[in-house]
């Protein structure tokens, strides 16, 4: 198991990589072994949805136009996983969109935070209704319903992109940030700097 810390002008989370994640786990802990993300700006806000950050372009103000582009030089092959969803906290990889990446292979470097809603029970059946509809054998697990409905998250990403870990303590900071004012472009109209630690535990202080 692997943990790590995203400090942030916000606060601070920790976050849990999967290991059944392998591509994603390894290259985002090698990215943070050589701080990559250090200095970098939580560079697309928008509240109810997701916090989005890992774009290098960042690390100089000037060049916030560009946010969005920028990587490390590849891409990453998809890893999606049926348990691993969209709840509250999830730790996703950005990505281009079907049109030119009909494999949704991932961004090398660029992730998001799930913050999302909560969804009734009559709501995600509708939604999942929906989603079969293009993607045969889709369904969501009790679950994962009760946690949508409970927790909150954005169902209607499952399948699409790599979920490859999850916040599990500093969910109010997802909050905070998901708060800010943001410019057009979804840029926050402060900014949220990014800062990441790779944590040296077995989890146990966190119940893992």
């Amino acid at each position: 198991m692997k943990l790590i810390e995203i400090k942030t002008s916000k606060g601070s989370m920790i976050a849990r990589l999967y290991d059944e994640t392998p591509i994603h786990r390894d290259n985002f802990l090698k990215l943070a072994e050589e701080g990559y993300y250090n200095g970098t700006l939580f560079h697309r806000v928008i509240h109810a949805f997701m916090i989005q950050g890992g774009d290098p372009n960042t690390k100089n103000a000037a060049t916030m136009g560009m946010a969005g582009t920028g990587g490390p030089g590849y891409t990453l092959e998809a890893e999606i996983k049926p348990q691993f969803f969209h709840k509250k906290g999830a730790l996703a990889a950005a990505r281009q969109g079907d049109a030119v990446n009909p494999q949704k292979r991932s961004s090398g470097s660029q992730f998001y935070i799930v913050q999302g809603n909560s969804y009734p029970q009559d709501q995600l059946n509708a939604f999942e209704k929906r989603m079969q509809m293009g993607k045969a054998g889709f369904s969501w697990t009790d679950e994962q319903k009760e946690t949508y409905a409970n927790l909150g998250g954005t169902p209607h990403l499952d399948s699409e992109y790599t979920v490859f870990g999850e916040v599990i303590k500093g969910l109010d900071v997802i909050d905070a940030i998901a708060m800010v004012p943001t410019r057009p472009g979804d840029r926050p109209a402060e900014d949220i700097s990014i800062e990441v630690n790779i944590i040296d535990t077995d989890g146990a202080e966190y119940g893992l």
